[in-house]
């Protein structure tokens, strides 16, 4: 059964994935909230640790249908960043460990799932649907925003992302 939050973010994400998806400037002057989660293998990632590389950070759920297409493109980004410093924390939004590792299963993702059952992250970043993304710079700044599911391993994307971790 799905609950009436999860309802409310997978019902806003259907209605944000009809607009088209890019990157949005974040021009708040906010510090980047904390992150320190464990991922599936018990792993604790913090996102200070972190710091010289781009990181994106996604928030997303297994009911979340664009979350799951656009999955095997964000396989294929962290192909095509090749030795760029450059990494993906996925935060799935406060479901079970066996809902998630069914999910992984099927889906197959080469990068760290992070397990946020409590749902504070989501408090903390704000985070209002699935999927949620935030690009952070080298310096640990939020530096773009995009809410709803996008191809990852576009040109424009990829090139956008390479620039950043040079500057």
């Amino acid at each position: 059964m799905i609950k009436p939050l999860s309802l409310f973010i997978l019902l806003f994400s259907l209605a944000l994935n009809l607009q088209a998806a890019n990157l949005k400037p974040f021009t708040a002057n906010t510090a980047t909230p904390a992150l320190k989660l464990n991922d599936l293998h018990g792993k604790t990632h913090d996102l200070q640790d972190y710091k010289g590389k781009v990181v994106l950070v996604q928030f997303w759920a297994t009911y979340c249908g664009p979350c799951r297409k656009e999955m095997p493109s964000m396989n294929k980004m962290i192909k095509k960043m090749g030795d760029t410093p450059f990494t993906i924390l996925a935060v799935d939004m406060g479901e079970t460990e066996a809902e998630v590792k069914q999910f992984v299963k099927e889906v197959k993702p080469e990068f760290s799932i992070l397990m946020d059952e409590s749902g504070k992250s989501i408090s903390d970043w704000q985070v209002f649907a699935a999927p949620s993304n935030f690009i952070i710079d080298p310096a640990g700044k939020i530096r773009y925003t995009l809410f709803g599911g996008v191809e990852w391993d576009s040109d424009e994307l990829i090139n956008k992302l390479k620039a950043l971790a040079s500057n």
